[in-house]
């Protein structure tokens, strides 16, 4: 059991208006979600505590996490505006523990701060790319229009301060469910629901991400729970909004196993595209038996998402077949194993391209789409992602050439460049090597 820490985040608000930030997409840590202020309680904040009325009922080493941050955040001392007559109420609005699942966990407290007149923060520029006062109606829109990217207690936060302004509490500020029934699920893009079953994927990951997508039609991308108790888990999960359609993304069995079982159980089409239907049927020639299989290819219009077009675009390199998922405005690009947001990407096998990879990261990083969803993690803000993936592969490639031209082998470098790395994994990473070389060679650097 991962340990839980303790941590504040600070809702600053002026009758119905808010201050909302967006976090910059370079950051480590949540890029390009929308937040509140805050950080994790040190040993020692009680050093800040408070004894005015308005902070009679809370928590003082709670409350001193919360002035601390609102100097280191927001640039102002909480005692001294309270003082001044600045601060109307400080409510303790609820608590959100991370699901059991993450790896990192914190019990984070949320705390609400009305001011009697909106105050002029120095928020550093280098955390967040947007940081303004705005409506709680504004912000809600703009979270219904798609244009949101948060974590599920953060909406929940702006879905009812959006709705009720004045409100002082709000109960289960993060979504439970029962884990012996449903797998979880989270939706910090408006629309874009991800369902995370265990299957069968590579280390460190131990889940695929099924998306539910589609206004009316809805397709549920990549369904592969690593068995059946897990399979009957995600069913019930699917079930609470229900799927019209499956797509599988491409053809490695974390995103595909018990999707026909699924398919024929639910009777529901399998969209694909040929490359991925061959390297399955050649496998296992009875897979689709039964199934009504649709081929689909670039520019294929699937599904609307707030009223936008759901398209294919074709991504080879890591998968010869792969495909991917966006919507017309951009407003997100479901990448599926172009990058891990947990571990790292395998080119190998006669499907690998390290040439046509290096293609589809360019291609996408120039079609600049404000989200990007993995098919492991959770999705992130801008192409930043894709950018150090590109580089890394890169300063990889100028690694192999190296000791290539010292006259080492595949083999030999393996133990260079992945001495760290466990070797379990080796075998992958020898595959990554052999891609280079042959992208070297067709770029006609060795021979």
């Amino acid at each position: 059991m991962s340990k839980i820490i303790d941590a504040v985040s600070i809702v600053m608000t002026c009758g119905d208006e808010i201050f909302a930030i967006q976090r910059q997409n370079y950051l480590a840590a949540f890029p390009g979600y929308w937040a509140f202020p805050g950080g994790k309680v040190e040993a020692e904040d009680t050093g800040f505590c408070s004894d005015h009325d308005l902070c009679k009922n809370i928590d003082l080493r709670l409350f001193g996490a919360v002035v601390r941050e609102g100097k280191e955040e927001f640039g102002i001392d909480l005692h001294e505006e309270i003082k001044k007559g600045n601060v109307r109420s400080v409510d303790y609005l609820g608590l959100a523990v991370t699901p059991d699942f993450n790896p990192y966990r914190f019990a984070t407290y949320f705390f609400k701060i009305d001011l009697t007149k909106k105050l002029d923060f120095v928020v550093d520029q280098n955390e967040a790319s947007f940081a303004e006062w705005m409506s709680s109606e504004q912000l809600l829109e703009k979270y219904n229009e798609g244009k949101v990217l948060a974590v599920p207690p953060v909406i929940k936060v702006i879905e009812t301060l959006g709705k009720q302004p004045d409100v002082k509490h709000i109960e289960n500020l993060i979504t439970t469910y029962d884990n012996n029934k449903f797998v979880p699920y989270i939706e910090n893009l408006k629309g874009m629901r991800q369902i995370m079953p265990l299957s069968h994927t590579l280390p460190p990951a131990t889940r695929t991400n099924a998306f539910l997508i589609g206004d009316d039609v809805r397709i549920v991308v990549d369904p592969s729970p690593r068995d059946d108790e897990e399979y009957e888990k995600f069913k019930n999960t699917v079930a609470i909004w229900g799927a019209h359609k499956i797509l599988i993304t491409h053809h490695h069995p974390d995103h595909y196993e018990r999707a026909n079982k699924y398919a024929r159980e639910m009777n529901l089409p399998v969209l694909l595209s040929r490359d991925t239907h061959m390297r399955i049927t050649r496998s296992q020639p009875d897979f689709f038996n039964g199934i009504d299989v649709q081929f689909v290819k670039e520019g294929d219009v699937v599904t609307k998402w707030l009223g936008n077009d759901v398209l294919i675009m074709e991504i080879p390199g890591h998968d010869e077949g792969q495909i991917a998922l966006y919507s017309k405005d951009l407003s997100w690009y479901l990448a599926g194993d172009l990058f891990q947001g947990i571990g790292t990407v395998v080119i190998g096998g006669e499907e690998g391209d390290m040439r046509k990879y290096f293609a589809t990261l360019e291609r996408i990083i120039k079609l600049s789409p404000k989200v990007i969803f993995p098919s492991h993690g959770i999705g992130l803000g801008g192409t930043t992602i894709l950018e150090k993936t590109l580089a890394h592969r890169k300063q990889r490639e100028s690694q192999v050439l190296n000791l290539h031209l010292e006259g080492l082998s595949p083999e030999q470098m393996l133990e260079k460049i992945y001495a760290d790395v466990n070797k379990n994994l080796w075998p992958y990473a020898l595959e990554n090597i052999h891609k280079h070389l042959t992208k070297l060679k067709q770029d006609k650097i060795i021979s």
